[in-house]
């Protein structure tokens, strides 16, 4: 592949972050907004960043990090929906998305690792 572009799992993990964003615009708690969106931004970005790499297990490396803040903002969305920002069953979906965000990230680990004997 020539381009992290192509990858399903890095279209969706920037889709949940912009949906995330625009689900804030009106979110006055400022750091948790913050907290929200970096998570948010962390997923696509490290699969971006790891690919750009040329290496397989670097790329397996990044795709762990961003792994990692799918489980934050899990958490974080778990919180989040206690308090109701964003909406609860935003917060549900988006949950869900990132469920399955893992599960790709997961599954594209494994790949790098394979390829790289």
């Amino acid at each position: 592949m020539e381009a992290f572009e192509k990858f399903e799992v890095w279209k969706r993990s920037s889709r949940l972050a912009v949906s995330l964003y625009k689900s804030l615009v009106n979110c006055k708690d400022y750091s948790l907004k913050d907290q929200l969106t970096r998570a948010a931004v962390s997923v696509p970005s490290n699969i971006a960043e790891g690919f750009e790499r040329n290496s397989n297990r670097q790329f397996a490396q990044f795709l762990q990090i961003a792994k990692g803040s799918c489980g934050e903002l899990r958490t974080q969305l778990y919180i989040c929906s206690e308090i109701g920002e964003p909406d609860a069953k935003i917060a549900h979906e988006y949950r869900l998305e990132a469920v399955e965000i893992s599960k790709m990230l997961q599954g594209l680990i494994k790949n790098c690792r394979n390829n790289d004997n």
